[in-house]
């Protein structure tokens, strides 16, 4: 069965974020308007530095936003535009939230728009490392909930039994050469990743751990893959391994006969 996640909307982030950049440009304007006076009576250079500083921050902003939109269409952006626009869109995240809390929107599909926003800049970036400087981190709920062979920290006890997907990703993990853990949580996936060092990460995971994880493995590039849940959360979930596949072959630079083997396939 083709299992696949419910499509998450990039629109949501940007509308966000470019709600809150015009919210700060009029309360920057206010501040600068009620603070200029006693400014002014400590040096009269005061308020015209502080007006630059406030014009350095939006700037910046304003700077992140355009960089997503060009990430979400695909447009080319010099590298160090793309690692700056990447940063801000970690810094910013909260102030989006609280938008949207005010706004009476979901958290979860926040997160699911910043996830999408996030991989859409990632691979905007066309980054390419080797397979053993890939690390895949899955929860353990993908494992299905009735299986007693222990897969966390060891996936290869997996019996490839066909009951879930671990058995699809450790066979690929095998051909491909990329690092594979299946983890019980935030606490071992940071573990894991300092003891892999990594130069990319591929994460599959609820928005909320996606999330979270994309911002703890900062300022490693990170592609989340949102898990499906047709039993609910946190009990056996799915993931779409075509999905997966590609995910991985983007990212990983395979050597000149892999790629050849891959295009007869295709």
């Amino acid at each position: 069965m083709d299992f696949k996640a419910e499509k998450p909307k990039k629109r949501l982030f940007i509308e966000l974020i470019s709600g809150s950049y015009v919210a700060m440009l009029l309360t920057f304007g206010v501040v600068w308007y009620i603070a200029w006076p006693g400014l002014n009576n400590i040096n009269e250079y005061l308020p015209y530095m502080f007006a630059i500083v406030l014009c350095a921050m939006l700037f910046l902003m304003g700077f992140g936003i355009v960089g997503m939109v060009f990430g979400i269409l695909g447009w080319p952006l010099p590298a160090i535009f793309k690692r700056q626009t990447y940063s801000l869109l970690n810094m910013l995240f909260y102030v989006v939230l609280a938008s949207g809390k005010l706004l009476g929107i979901k958290r979860r599909k926040i997160e699911s728009s910043f996830v999408a926003v996030s991989n859409a800049i990632v691979a905007n970036r066309h980054i390419k490392v080797p397979a053993d400087r890939l690390l895949v981190v899955t929860p353990h709920c993908l494992q299905l909930a009735t299986c007693p062979h222990k897969i966390t920290r060891d996936p290869n006890n997996c019996k490839r039994c066909g009951g879930c997907n671990i058995g699809d990703l450790v066979t690929m993990a095998e051909e491909m050469g990329f690092h594979f853990f299946v983890v019980t949580g935030g606490t071992l996936a940071r573990q894991m990743v300092r003891d892999i060092r990594p130069k990319a990460v591929v994460a599959i995971a609820c928005e909320r751990d996606l999330t979270s994880g994309i911002q703890d493995v900062y300022p490693l590039p990170t592609m989340g893959i949102m898990n499906i849940r047709p039993n609910g959360p946190c009990f056996n979930t799915k993931v779409n391994v075509a999905e997966f596949r590609r995910v991985i072959e983007e990212i990983i630079d395979l050597p000149e006969s892999g790629k050849s083997d891959q295009k007869k396939e295709n």
